[in-house]
């Protein structure tokens, strides 16, 4: 009996010895709770954004004429900005001209080294600035 009551001493000793342990997390938990609360409602503001279409800019879809330079890459008929640049990236990748290494830069060809102004190398966001020199 005596070594029953022992362990029966040290059970109770363990426990409350925890029990101050527990006490801390609890006093965190409401905190957490708080903030939880405020997730949900930024979660609806953010919900309401998708909702509106978003308008392309008008400048981007007017359509634009290739001068005859670019018109031999991409053909002469008018079309927006975001259509020349798909055509052109249509031609890049179709005649294995995006540099291997180094996937921003364009290893022109002989029709493209006319629209880049001779050089031979150019980055793709250089690309359409020099691009934008050849539409009216």
């Amino acid at each position: 009996m005596a070594t029953a009551k022992k362990a029966a001493k040290k059970t109770a000793a363990k426990k409350s010895a925890k029990k101050p342990a527990a006490k801390k997390p609890a006093a965190k938990k409401p905190a957490a709770k708080k903030s939880a609360a405020k997730k949900p409602a930024a979660k609806k503001a953010a919900a309401k954004k998708p909702a509106s279409k978003r308008k392309p800019n008008a400048a981007f879809m007017k359509a634009m004429t290739p001068s005859a330079v670019l018109a031999a890459v991409i053909g002469s008929t008018p079309m927006p900005r975001t259509e020349v640049t798909k055509k052109i990236w249509d031609y890049i990748k179709k005649n294995k001209l995006q540099d291997s290494i180094n996937r921003r830069l364009i290893n022109a060809d002989d029709k493209l080294r006319q629209v880049f102004g001779g050089k031979r190398q150019v980055s793709m966001f250089e690309m359409t600035k020099l691009v934008s020199n050849h539409l009216k």
